[in-house]
């Protein structure tokens, strides 16, 4: 087992599937002990159980709604609690619908930015006080390539992931002389979601991967995963406020995502 991260504890919004599972899984490989939290149970227990089996660490599951600022700080709590402090906090649950802009509800883009940003605004709040008092503390934020690339549909999404980047870059500001860097990573990989929607939509994943350079889309655990670990570990103590591009290069002149929409058509 390698070991960047032994005897650091670790807490993963959103840690039983996608890029956060990659994330997490990532850690425990690097010896981390983790909370996995996660709305559905069956979900995060389930990663929970394999953390342990596959990697002989610590693993936690909390279930939370992240939309909702009480369960985030009690999430928090658990995971100091539980861990006996709190090292690392990845902020990657995150939720996205296709809608024209037009179309947008205040209700609809209030709920984007309880997920996508109150939720890491209140999980960092939360978790401060801890990392300061240990003088250590590594916070790595999922950004999107939807609002960095202005993808359409999705404006919800993408204004309240931007409004998280710049939320991330002043924590870093701030809380640099504490010990704590903040990072954010813009992903582009498999997730079960991602998945099933371009398995449904043949030509647009097709197109997409024709706009990655690298020629393929990433895996949450063999390219977002080691990326996570530099961020969370000691060797980026001198690496903050930035925006990691985990993208195979899509991030440079951007990606045919067109979502298809439900009044397409009409």
């Amino acid at each position: 087992m390698a070991a960047r991260l032994k005897g650091r504890s670790a807490i993963v919004t959103g840690g039983g599937r996608g890029i956060g599972q990659g994330v997490a899984r990532a850690f425990a490989a690097e010896g981390a002990k983790l909370v996995i939290a996660q709305r559905s149970a069956d979900v995060g227990e389930a990663e929970v159980a394999y953390l342990r089996e596959a990697h002989g660490v610590e693993a936690h599951f909390c279930q939370v709604d992240v939309s909702q600022r009480d369960q985030v700080e009690r999430m928090i709590e658990f995971a100091s609690e539980c861990l006996g402090g709190l090292d690392i906090l990845v902020n990657n649950a995150g939720a996205s619908r296709a809608i024209r802009l037009e179309a947008h509800t205040d209700e609809e883009m209030q709920a984007g930015f309880d997920v996508n940003y109150w939720a890491v605004f209140w999980a960092m709040r939360a978790a401060f006080p801890i990392m300061q008092a240990q003088g250590y503390g590594r916070i790595v934020n999922m950004g999107t390539l939807n609002g960095v690339n202005a993808h359409m549909f999705t404006a919800a999404y993408n204004a309240s992931k931007e409004a998280m980047r710049a939320l991330s870059r002043t924590a870093a500001v701030e809380w640099g002389e504490h010990g704590i860097t903040v990072n954010v990573i813009c992903p582009a990989a498999s997730s079960d979601q991602a998945n099933a929607y371009l398995e449904a939509n043949p030509e647009m994943h097709a197109a997409i991967v024709r706009d990655i350079p690298v020629g393929r889309m990433g895996d949450s655990n063999k390219d977002i995963g080691p990326v996570a670990v530099f961020l969370a570990s000691e060797d980026s103590g001198y690496v903050t406020g930035n925006t990691v591009f985990a993208s195979g290069g899509s991030h440079v002149s951007g990606v045919s995502w067109r979502p298809t929409l439900e009044d397409e058509g009409a």
